[in-house]
């Protein structure tokens, strides 16, 4: 008590003692608590939508993947349980592992490209004048927002070896592309669906990237020009640091896109393709689906889940690395 009278006779805050230190400190933390489980409660009514429409999919398709589910069953038979037996048939498999690698090919492929297109429209975006930009910010919107079977559909009279206009062209060009057929053969089978995956993922890259951009202080840009930095090292050294963590961002969504491409794989067989040889991941699951062995087909797609959801994780823990940088 001498203490305390002592310190307010001099004008300086009073010392509390310990103990009632201690109480004072602990009477807010119910309320902090409180506070700290507001974002969680937020998140249920998400969480329980997304539970419905995902949850009941997933975890019918788990329990096919371990039964022998066909036609008869369609119609009302039991499935016979068969524990892993899919998943060895399917891993034993070797055209199962060229589908796979296939598909890993085709999709890194697509990122690549899309990232390096996406980042060269970005930059385009930056430089052009209000007219020029909004013109070219129309079409990319456009080309985002069609449709993919329309888009597989128009690319696929585009390359039609009767009427295409690509055939044509080359051959007032002096080719000899008379009649020729781009998708009979697997490699300028993909080139065609490498084509039209990055043709519609360019715009979303190139439109989030220009967003990013657009933070970017003038007068640091402003300042590297002056120091001599080319347009190369500007970018390497400014808009690359400053945007890594929006690359990490496009990277994952673009692999998680690109490995499930489905419309345009199957328009294209459809149109003239080798299926065999032109089967990916997706369609592959289908097509076993369709030809009355479900059990396997959802073990297919399960591998794909699995990949996909490894792919996300990479792609998040390099996020979370750069935010701890």
């Amino acid at each position: 008590m001498t203490a305390v009278l002592s310190a307010e006779g001099t004008g300086t805050p009073p010392v509390l003692p310990d103990s009632r230190r201690a109480g004072r400190s602990r009477r807010p933390r119910p309320a902090r608590s409180r506070a700290g489980l507001l974002p969680y409660l937020l998140l249920v009514p998400a969480l329980a939508a997304l539970g419905a429409g995902l949850g009941y999919p997933m975890v019918r398709l788990v329990v096919m993947s371990t039964q022998e589910f066909g036609l008869r069953q369609q119609f009302g038979a039991p499935a016979p349980y068969v524990g892993l037996d899919n998943f060895a048939e399917i891993f034993g498999d070797p055209y199962f592992w060229d589908v796979l690698r296939r598909s890993l090919v085709f999709c890194a492929l697509n990122v690549v490209l899309t990232l390096v297109l996406g980042t060269l429209v970005a930059q385009l975006l930056a430089r052009l004048g209000t007219v020029m930009r909004t013109g070219l910010s129309v079409a990319l919107l456009f080309a985002w927002a069609t449709p993919a079977l329309t888009a597989t559909i128009v690319w696929q009279w585009i390359f039609d070896a009767r009427y295409g206009v690509v055939n044509w062209l080359l051959t007032r060009l002096g080719g000899d592309f008379e009649g020729h057929s781009w998708l009979s053969q697997p490699l300028s089978f993909f080139f065609v669906g490498t084509l039209i995956v990055v043709w519609m993922g360019v715009p979303f890259v190139a439109f989030t990237l220009y967003a990013g951009m657009t933070q970017i202080p003038n007068e640091v840009m402003e300042a590297a020009a002056i120091d001599g930095a080319g347009a190369w090292a500007r970018f390497r050294d400014v808009t690359w640091p400053a945007l890594k963590p929006l690359f990490i961002v496009l990277a994952a969504l673009s692999t998680v896109w690109d490995l499930r491409v489905f419309t345009q794989i199957f328009v294209l067989q459809q149109a003239g393709g080798i299926t065999r040889e032109t089967n990916t991941l997706g369609v592959y699951a289908y097509r076993t689906s369709a030809g009355n062995d479900f059990g396997l087909g959802a073990a297919i797609a399960l591998v794909m889940v699995g990949i996909t959801l490894l792919a996300t994780l990479f792609h998040l823990r390099q996020m979370f690395r750069q935010e701890e940088v």
